[in-house]
């Protein structure tokens, strides 16, 4: 299943074990429906790792990047909540970046996705995203079980933005520049050798990718649509 619109936030992050039940609470009843809440913002997922140098993985789907850097959006992540300052504190090794969605394809959503945070060499970024659509891609999705293939360039501007939410949590914050996103529909076992093997670095390298290569293995936890949301 294609991604909802052309505008992603793409986060992953790990948890302070001390703070992992309040981040489950607020994350599902709080954070998730404020997101979606915002004008232009479709849908909000968060999967756990199976293998992954970062435990979460949370990806917001908007209709374009321009919402992305909206008023609306904007205003939210400079006027945290207070259950947010709380939360955020527990964060861990953020990785973030917001994305302009280049590619996305594919008949379905899959309960199990991998992610792969990799660069690609200045002046490369054109070659490399054709030899990505022309086969490697195509290719991906031929495989079984693979629910659908999405490519994310982060908008490094935007990306860059300190936001009021970025320094409550603390933590510095990483930017990728490139994301492939694989989903699966199988089992985990399979899932987890055909990423491995298909998004190995020796893959991505001879259409044109560069390291360091970051491959996280995720199952799905919990998706948000639009409802009503209110801070108080």
């Amino acid at each position: 299943m294609s991604l909802a619109g052309e505008g992603a936030v793409a986060i992953w992050h790990d948890i302070a074990p001390e703070g992992r039940a309040e981040f489950y609470a607020w994350h599902g009843q709080e954070h998730m429906p404020e997101r979606v809440g915002i004008p232009g913002f479709l849908r909000g997922r968060r999967y756990v790792a199976i293998e992954a140098d970062l435990e979460f993985f949370n990806l917001y789907e908007a209709l374009t990047v321009e919402t992305l850097k909206s008023q609306d959006y904007t205003a939210r992540v400079n006027a945290p909540t207070p259950w947010t300052l709380s939360a955020v504190k527990h964060f861990r090794s953020v990785a973030r970046s917001i994305c302009r969605v280049a590619h996305s394809a594919g008949p379905a959503q899959g309960g199990l996705i991998a992610t792969l945070r990799y660069d690609v060499p200045e002046g490369g970024e054109q070659a490399h995203r054709d030899a990505l659509l022309r086969r490697f891609i195509p290719d991906l999705l031929d495989k079984p079980g693979v629910a659908g293939v999405h490519l994310l360039v982060a908008d490094a501007e935007a990306s860059g933005v300190a936001t009021a939410e970025q320094k409550a949590r603390g933590v510095a914050n990483a930017v990728p520049r490139w994301v492939l996103l694989l989903e699966g529909w199988g089992d985990e076992a399979d899932f987890v050798t055909l990423a491995k093997q298909e998004l190995s670095p020796a893959s991505l390298g001879s259409i044109g990718g560069e390291g360091s290569y970051s491959l996280g293995l995720y199952r799905h936890q919990i998706t948000r649509t639009k409802t009503a949301w209110s801070a108080g």
